[in-house]
């Protein structure tokens, strides 16, 4: 069956029709090749990219780049008292440790952080909140939660779950399989 032809490309076209636009051309080009995988891909890939930089917009109203809110967010919700090991802090956010180890210079210097020798192993570093940093983070989260919970209101609560539990559900896949 022969999809209608999309509308022209302007730049102030939607992502959606962007998407739609991709859809047609595979299918026109490739009537017989299946490019769901690859169409699928895309439109995570736009959702991550369009959804991504409107979170990461919250960032600087609190002074802050999103690398830097991550480091202290996650620092609020898993720091045990004595900090965590820059090592741990990047796993925890999926990053590399040079990530955390300029994240952990430009939030020191402001005051709301602080690397201390880790008693257990005094080659290494404890990372760990000042009160300063737990303050931005109690104003800030808020904020940014509400402005998340905005971007998902398309969704219904349930819809949000079963997007989780499919994204869960293909990450597992992904690396049971060692596709990653």
């Amino acid at each position: 069956m022969e999809s209608k032809h999309p509308a022209r490309y302007t730049p102030r076209m939607t992502t959606v029709a962007l998407l739609d636009r991709i859809r047609h051309d595979w299918h026109a080009r490739e009537p017989e090749l299946d490019t769901a995988p690859m169409l699928t891909f895309i439109t995570l890939s736009r959702a991550q990219s369009l959804l991504g930089t409107a979170v990461r917009s919250t960032a600087a109203r609190a002074g802050l780049t999103s690398g830097t809110r991550d480091v202290l967010f996650t620092l609020y919700r898993s720091e045990p008292p004595q900090g965590l090991p820059p090592g741990e802090l990047a796993a925890l956010l999926a990053v590399s440790p040079a990530t955390i180890t300029g994240c952990a210079d430009t939030l020191e210097e402001r005051g709301l952080l602080t690397r201390t020798l880790d008693p257990d192993d005094r080659r290494s570093w404890r990372i760990a909140l000042t009160d300063a940093g737990r303050d931005l983070v109690r104003t800030h989260l808020p904020e940014h939660l509400a402005f998340e919970r905005q971007l998902l209101a398309a969704l219904t609560p349930d819809e949000t779950a079963a997007l989780e539990a499919l994204l869960r559900k293909l990450i597992a896949h992904a690396e049971a399989n060692a596709l990653v």
